[in-house]
């Protein structure tokens, strides 16, 4: 039986369980496949009882996501209350390890993945949005106060990376038992705060030999490679559900049927996306592996390259949000791929510490920083414009790395 005061604890308390199961739902299947339905069965109630409380889903859908923005924006508030960036973001890296030790522990239902916030209708997606705009500015204050326009572009791309870095750890961190979590925890830290190079702030990358990666280095494309090219455009953008099969091939003038003559389902084009990403990725890294110099110089290279793909290349990689709406099974596969990508980039940290290019660093940890860092940078592409020359502004991002978020004085 429904509440009978909207003002009492007990409604507040019932809410409270519906947004944590609806939660749970999105962050399983995707935002569009979860129902009022399945919410209701979830916590034991039926479909009308909670229009009680939602009399749409998209006031749920909402309120899901306000509660994470809630929940980050007092997350960024108490670290930037701490006396120094070095504080700052030792507070920060430890309240996410601290969250994800409570999902792990059984809680369900605090944190929702804010990927399809961009398939939300514009009027709907533009407050949430705009508190997402107030926790980035909050995470660009842990570095102080910028006295120059360059100085706030290096600030504003710590804060992407740093919040980037914490909305990948819960995916990798699967791979690591809690009694781990302080040990990883630190690494973090460290890597974050100084970067990789054993000389700090070493940014020489060189030129890596046939860069099939590039869009650009093809000849004509081919109608299945416009496809896979406009899905990955549109996804990035608008997310899964946003990115239909209308628009995907409107933006490219063929009609649906051309579409379904490629690809039996949009899950089958998401995921023939993630793999053309996935062979580009793995091809740049084999093409640093083959040349010559030491092992931070190969690296170097390697990121100079996948930075300048999601920065200006015509076709980007796809986002890593993309996973949410795949199935199980592809899920896994999709993430099984790019764990092997990363260990390959930890092969490269691996090498390059036995060559003494690179610092003594947790390479397993450092490997999937580097992947969440490659993956924000299609959102820095508006950021990157701002800079007169592309070069500048893949230095300025790769300084995350290779200088770390923590000026040392």
């Amino acid at each position: 039986m429904a509440d009978t005061g909207k003002g009492t604890k007990r409604f507040g308390e019932k809410r409270q369980a519906i947004v944590h199961a609806a939660s749970v739902l999105v962050n399983e299947v995707g935002m569009q496949a979860t129902t009022l339905s399945e919410v209701a069965r979830a916590i034991g109630l039926n479909a009308t009882s909670i229009t009680y409380y939602f009399s749409r889903k998209e006031q749920l859908v909402v309120a899901v996501y306000e509660e994470t923005l809630d929940r980050m924006d007092r997350m960024a508030s108490e670290a930037l209350a701490e006396p120094d960036p070095q504080a700052r973001l030792q507070k920060y890296v430890a309240q996410h390890v601290a969250l994800r030790t409570r999902i792990r522990n059984g809680e369900r239902g605090l944190v929702t993945a804010l990927s399809e916030i961009r398939s939300l209708d514009a009027e709907t997606q533009k407050p949430l949005l705009d508190r997402y705009r107030q926790v980035v500015e909050k995470v660009r204050g842990f570095f102080g106060e910028p006295t120059s326009a360059e100085q706030r572009a290096v600030f504003s791309a710590r804060a992407h990376v740093l919040l980037e870095a914490m909305m990948w750890w819960p995916v990798w961190s699967l791979r690591y038992s809690t009694l781990d979590f302080p040990r990883v925890q630190e690494r973090m830290v460290d890597i974050l705060a100084h970067g990789l190079p054993a000389q700090r702030a070493t940014w020489q990358p060189f030129p890596l030999k046939v860069r099939h990666w590039r869009s650009t280095s093809k000849g004509e494309p081919t109608q299945n490679d416009e496809f896979l090219r406009a899905a990955t455009i549109m996804i990035n953008r608008l997310g899964y559900r946003g990115a239909s099969v209308n628009r995907i091939a409107e933006s490219i003038n063929v009609t649906k049927g051309s579409f379904y003559h490629h690809h039996e389902a949009k899950d089958e084009l998401v995921l023939a996306c993630f793999n053309k990403s996935h062979d580009r990725l793995s091809a740049t890294q084999m093409a640093g592996q083959n040349a010559d110099g030491d092992y931070w110089g190969r690296l170097s290279s390697v990121l100079y390259e996948l930075l300048r793909v999601q920065f200006f290349d015509s076709m980007p990689l796809l986002r890593t949000t993309a996973l949410q709406a795949l199935n199980t099974e592809h899920k896994t596969d999709v993430v099984t791929r790019s764990n092997r990508l990363a260990r390959r980039f930890a092969g490269f940290l691996i090498d390059g510490i036995a060559d003494g290019s690179v610092r003594p660093v947790d390479p397993l940890v450092a490997s999937q920083i580097i992947m969440s860092t490659l993956n924000a940078a299609y959102e820095a592409r508006r950021w990157a414009e701002r800079f007169a020359d592309g070069d500048a502004a893949i230095s300025a991002y790769a300084s995350t790395l290779f200088s770390g978020l923590i000026d040392t004085q």
